[in-house]
């Protein structure tokens, strides 16, 4: 029986009987869940009314801009999570046209500073755009983090409470994560990691910070080793012109000459002597540094490689603010849509590029520059006909030319002591190749997509390597599987960078942020927010405390590894940061760019001027631009610096174009 024909029967019944009150109360009852219905009906149809997300969003937009200045700028940041997901939300529910519109009418509040992911957003059309993009998905899937002061956060909810904003409150509560601090505003200068996409979980950076680093470099390292000996031998020295200076002042006293003289002179030098040798340790932040002790296996060192290292430190550069390194700076020539990666060997004897064709090709720098300059300099092309010249020809090759790969080479890196290479490609592998003998001799599959970036660690043996599967991996020459797999990260990871003890690996990601990671335990330690652009290069100091981070808008970071806040933000370059690098000291920093610039920072003074006040915010320091070197047209690929403190840097000249 159906209920309208169980209800008339029901009626009936308590007709017949006489129930009267009882008819009535039916009745009533039966009206008012007729006029909920209808209430419900049309309150549905105004859910689904697109016009509900732009007098929302506009309502929200008008109240901010028109706060009082104090608290206006932190109110403003709530406006570009709730505008993304009011356009996605618009596509979501099929209303193209209208979202369209919106996206355009309120574009450009959000241009400036988070242009990228505005252009990458404007390609979404439809529902299924929403699943097939990367950002987009990783939009949806995880929270906005914003820093507000408490008074900001309390006016924000009674205007949603005031307004009864429903659609605005609904985007707020799910989609953002509420970072309130007591006191007074923050400052726009410092307004540098106040937005950021965290995940959904509980493993937030505020918790993932609070774990503890051991930033220190290695137990009876090489460097360790040197310092010793020198200081042991510095004493043994200064015993005997002790021992000298006693018997000269012996024999002229009894020759009844006068000693004040010579006494207060050997003091003089005495101390002058260790002022400078105290100098000399102050300029180095690595001499400092506590020592620690490797969680992993690490590999004995050849007693050549531990002489050659020795030599390069005795002949090494003191570098400062005032004693700028020599640059060297190799070229490739017509390869601007062939070339995707270079490296440079820590020697820089030798030089590698990864090719569009899947070739790696490998300079050395000992035997290029000779007679047959200009035939090498065309030949760098990737699509050379060296590649395609027989064997009888071989020996003429100016490289060394390594076939392997099926797809792209997106990353290059020489070992340590440069007899081996590492290259990964769009094929989702990995090659080890032997400088020596010129030839493949590991292929390590483990990634399901391409491999952006690879890279040795300082003692080698072991690698790092990051994709765009959202993992980095951590893998040994011996094993062909990887020892540790990262995972974490919302979107792509682009680059990869050992800690100096080799107890860490830092990671860069499209989703701007940078992690750190444990290598013994695989988890994350540290979260770096503040990028607004996808970060592209990594690099840490020799002491192991700091680590500097360049993004795809320009813009670099300094980063304490100890307390993982930012030292120093700044916007250096205005295009990609594709390479960076510390002198050997730390005292100085090198970025390159495609913006065809190398620059050089003073980083010394920045951390001198951090220890000696904690209390300050880390972001109202600045690194100091010492020296900007550009070329022509030629963008800068890798930056490296040599044991000796000379800096090595490779770039790429598209036909046509002046180096």
């Amino acid at each position: 029986m159906e209920d309208e024909e169980m209800e008339k029967k029901v009626q009936q019944y308590l007709h017949r009987k006489g129930f009267r009150l009882t008819e009535l109360a039916l009745q009533e009852e039966r009206n008012r869940l007729s006029t909920t219905s209808l209430s419900d009906v049309s309150l549905s149809r105004s859910d689904n009314d697109p016009a509900r997300y732009y007098d929302g969003y506009n309502k929200l937009r008008t109240w901010a801009y028109s706060s009082l200045d104090q608290y206006k700028h932190e109110l403003l940041r709530v406006l570009y999570p709730v505008f993304i997901h009011c356009f996605m939300d618009l596509v979501a529910e099929g209303h193209a046209q209208e979202a369209r519109s919106f996206f355009h009418t309120f574009r450009e509040d959000h241009e400036l500073m988070h242009s990228r992911d505005l252009q990458k957003l404007e390609g979404i059309l439809s529902p299924l755009h929403l699943e097939e993009m990367d950002l987009a998905r990783s939009l949806r899937e995880n929270k906005f983090r914003i820093k507000l002061c408490e008074y900001s956060y309390e006016l924000l909810l009674q205007y949603l409470q005031k307004t009864q904003a429903l659609v605005m409150l609904g985007i707020i509560n799910e989609r953002i994560i509420f970072e309130v601090s007591a006191g007074q505003p923050s400052l726009i200068s410092d307004d540098v990691d106040v937005v950021a996409l965290v995940g959904t979980s509980k493993d937030l950076a505020k918790q993932i910070n609070q774990k503890e680093v051991h930033w220190g470099l290695l137990e009876d390292s090489v460097e360790e080793r040197m310092e010793k000996a020198l200081s042991d031998s510095d004493k043994t020295e200064a015993e005997s012109k002790d021992a000298d200076a006693e018997d000269n002042n012996k024999k002229k006293s009894s020759e009844g000459g006068k000693q004040g003289g010579p006494l207060k002179k050997l003091k003089k030098d005495k101390v002058v002597g260790a002022t400078g040798k105290n100098n000399k340790s102050e300029t180095s932040m690595v001499s400092a540094a506590p020592r620690v002790k490797p969680e992993l296996t690490l590999p004995a060192m050849p007693i050549e490689v531990e002489q050659s290292i020795l030599e390069d430190l005795r002949n090494r550069a003191q570098l400062n603010n005032l004693a700028l390194p020599s640059v060297s700076f190799y070229t490739f020539l017509n390869t601007h849509n062939g070339l995707n990666c270079s490296s440079i060997s820590n020697d820089g004897s030798l030089v590698v590029g990864g090719f569009s064709d899947s070739s790696v090709k490998v300079w050395d720098m000992a035997k290029t520059g000779q007679p047959a300059k200009t035939s090498s300099s065309q030949a760098q092309n990737g699509s050379s006909q060296g590649e395609h010249l027989s064997s009888t020809f071989e020996g003429k090759r100016p490289y060394t030319l390594f076939q392997g790969h099926s797809g792209p080479v997106y990353s290059a890196a020489f070992s340590p002591s440069g007899d081996f290479l590492l290259s990964s490609s769009s094929d989702s592998t990995i090659r080890l190749w032997s400088t020596k003998l010129n030839a493949n001799l590991v292929c390590y599959k483990g990634h399901n997509y391409p491999v952006w970036d690879v890279q040795f660690s300082p003692v080698g043996h072991y690698f790092a390597s990051a994709s765009h599967d959202r993992t980095a991996r951590i893998w040994s020459m011996d094993k062909i599987q990887p020892l540790r797999i990262m995972a974490g990260h919302l979107a792509d990871v682009d680059c990869v960078q050992w800690h100096v003890n080799c107890n860490y690996i830092a990671t860069g990601s499209s989703d701007k942020t940078v992690r750190l990671w444990d290598v013994q335990t695989g988890e994350c330690i540290r979260m770096f927010i503040g990028h607004r652009s996808m970060v592209l290069s990594l690099a840490m100091s020799p002491d192991g405390r700091y680590m500097a981070s360049g993004d795809e808008d320009g813009t670099i970071m300094m980063w304490d590894l100890s307390t993982g806040r930012c030292v120093s933000p700044l916007a250096g370059h205005n295009s990609c940061v594709w390479s960076l690098a510390f002198s050997c000291e730390g005292a100085l920093l090198a970025s390159g760019s495609a913006d065809c610039t190398v620059k050089l920072w003073d980083v010394a003074s920045s951390t001198k001027a951090l220890k000696m006040d904690d209390t300050k915010a880390g972001s109202t320091n600045r690194l100091r631009l010492l020296k900007a070197l550009p070329t022509k047209s030629t963008p800068v690929y890798n930056l490296r610096f040599s044991r000796r403190n000379l800096l090595f840097a490779t770039g790429t000249l598209s036909l046509g174009s002046k180096a």
